[in-house]
């Protein structure tokens, strides 16, 4: 006995091919939405994470900050103090430089040269005299250029004769000098000639 199918076997097929397509369409989709929302999720995790190491480096750019300028204090602070200490040791210095420039001079003043002024502007020294001949000027500036640890560049203002009455009707025949010489600022710097010298001396 031959069975025949008469039920619409093909709409059968259409139906279930649209069905099978729709199920697909749906589960693709939940799957982009969950693709979707993991990516979210992750790019919102990761969001969080950026944030936080943000916030931890701008609390460090501030404990930094904060200590840079502790760091420029101290350091202004220190350059105070040196220049206070550089003022005490320039009074010193100041203080003994009077002592120094007379025994100086005392000793650079050849025989025959009488100083009368003596000026001191900062590190310039004005001197005025009578000397006995020009050749006791000459003597004296070379003094203060070649042999003095304390004074140097020397330099003859102006010389001129001056006649000074002596005793009763005799006049002696003497020189006005003026000068100037500069004094060297402090006596470290003055005694690097002076060890220059004993370095350059032979020893026997």
């Amino acid at each position: 006995m031959i069975l025949i199918n008469l039920l619409p076997h093909r709409e059968e097929k259409r139906k279930k091919r649209k069905i099978a397509f729709f199920v697909s369409l749906v589960i693709a989709a939940a799957v982009g939405i969950a693709v979707v929302l993991l990516a979210m999720f992750v790019l919102e995790e990761m969001t969080v994470q950026q944030r936080q190491r943000n916030e931890y480096l701008n609390n460090e750019i501030h404990v930094l900050e904060a200590q840079i300028k502790d760091i420029g204090e101290l350091r202004a602070d220190i350059e105070a103090l040196k220049a206070r200490q550089g003022a005490v040791e320039d009074l010193q210095s100041d203080r003994n430089t009077p002592v120094y420039l007379l025994n100086e001079l005392a000793r650079q003043t050849p025989e025959g040269v009488y100083l009368t002024s003596i000026k001191q502007v900062d590190k310039q020294i004005s001197i005025s005299g009578i000397a006995q001949t020009n050749e006791r000027v000459s003597e004296f500036l070379r003094n203060t250029s070649r042999g003095s640890d304390w004074l140097y560049q020397p330099e003859l203002v102006e010389v001129k004769l001056a006649n000074l009455a002596t005793s009763g009707r005799d006049q002696k025949r003497l020189f006005e000098f003026s000068m100037r010489v500069l004094i060297k600022s402090t006596q470290a710097d003055a005694a690097a000639p002076a060890a220059s010298k004993a370095a350059s001396t032979p020893k026997t």
